[in-house]
Order: structure tokens, then sequence, then C-alpha cells
């Protein structure tokens, strides 16, 4: 599994939405509010077997309230 953290800009008023269902499709192991550019960032475990663009467009990027999104790839864990 390839470890990905993605973080969600919402539209306004759609944070809390966009959390709940970014929660209920069991996708991510954690998720954040967070302060700043972006509203949510969720730890996400990627199969290895998995493209990593079309996992997360296929999972998650489709939730109605997202404005943007910002993927970081991780390469070690320290």
């Amino acid at each position: 599994m390839r470890c990905v953290f993605v973080q969600f800009r919402c539209q306004p008023g759609k944070t809390y939405a966009v959390a709940d269902a970014i929660y209920e499709r069991e996708v991510v192991s954690e998720l954040y509010s967070t302060s700043g550019d972006f509203d949510l960032i969720a730890k996400v475990y990627v199969p290895d077997d998995a493209d990593v663009g079309h996992f997360l467009n296929e999972t998650l990027f489709d939730i109605p309230g997202i404005a943007r999104t910002l993927t970081t790839m991780t390469f070690r864990a320290f």
C-alpha cells in the first residue's frame, strides 16, 4: 500500500457535508479539518497495483462540494 495525503478545499458551507461523504466511503484511514488554504486533509492508502490518480478520482474526487484538491505523494516514513 502506498500512503498519500489529500487536501480538500470545499465550497463555502460544504465542509461538513464533504467530510461526511468522505468518511462514509471508507477509503481514508484518517480525516482531519484544517486551517489555512484547505479545509480537510485525508490520509489514504492506495493499493500497490492501483494507479493513484485513477484510484482517487474513482473513490473521492466526485464528491459534491469539493472545489479543489492537492495530493501529496509520500516516499518514506521516519
